[in-house]
């Protein structure tokens, strides 16, 4: 147990130590922690602003995913070319802060937007635009792309529906290359977050996803040949 006289000169000892400081380092001290605040305080003004862009970046972004699975494609651009516009604002305001470009909340709605792009490309048999065509970094973008997988499934199941077996077998062939390409990236997961659990979510869905398939495909022909057989 600290003596009574120890403990009274522990509590003072910061107020003696400021004080012990001359005039010249006290200033100097001073200067330091007002750059250091105002550097906080600016950079927290730029987080508020920059949650709220991020919610729009993910709301048009989402937005634009439910248009093409509507089969609204006019509806899908208007809100992709928003997603466009506030995704770069997001960046822009960001990219001083590195800690907050390379944070999570902007990361997440980055892997929106990228999903929305990429996905939009492949249906319309675009050229698939790069992280570098996207001004985003390469880990958000990985991120998105392994949440395509999971938008080409939905759009197959819809394409089935309709009883378009040909276009369905081509998208499963697409998804199936984003997983290849995706595995190859072996890494840890504090270098590339999410990146190889989205890469084994989309190995489970290529595989339900050809089950499936193949068992439509099938009953199909057994619906041909029995049509051949009660002429």
């Amino acid at each position: 147990m600290i003596p009574e006289i120890g403990l009274y000169i522990w509590c003072w000892l910061p107020s003696l130590l400021v004080s012990a400081l001359g005039g010249s380092e006290r200033e100097r001290l001073r200067s330091i922690i007002d750059e250091a605040d105002k550097y906080l305080s600016e950079r927290d003004a730029v987080r508020e602003r920059a949650i709220k862009a991020s919610r729009d970046v993910i709301r048009y972004s989402g937005w634009t995913i439910t248009a093409i699975h509507k089969g609204d494609i006019g509806e899908a651009e208007k809100n992709l070319e928003i997603a466009d516009e506030r995704a770069q604002k997001l960046i822009g305001l960001v990219k001083p802060y590195p800690e907050l470009y390379y944070s999570g909340m902007v990361y997440n709605a980055l892997s929106e937007y990228v999903e929305a792009k990429v996905f939009m490309a492949i249906l319309k048999q675009e050229e698939l635009p790069g992280f570098r065509d996207l001004g985003v970094p390469p880990i958000p973008y990985l991120q998105g792309l392994g949440d395509v997988v999971g938008e080409l499934r939905r759009y197959i199941f819809e394409l089935v529906r309709k009883g378009v077996i040909d276009d369905s077998w081509r998208l499963l062939s697409l998804m199936e290359a984003i997983y290849v390409e995706l595995r190859r990236l072996d890494y840890p997961e504090a270098l590339a977050p999410g990146v190889r659990h989205k890469a084994d979510m989309a190995r489970r869905l290529i595989d339900d996803t050809k089950s499936f398939l193949v068992d439509i495909e099938s009953r199909v022909r057994l619906e041909g040949m029995l049509k051949k057989l009660f002429k």
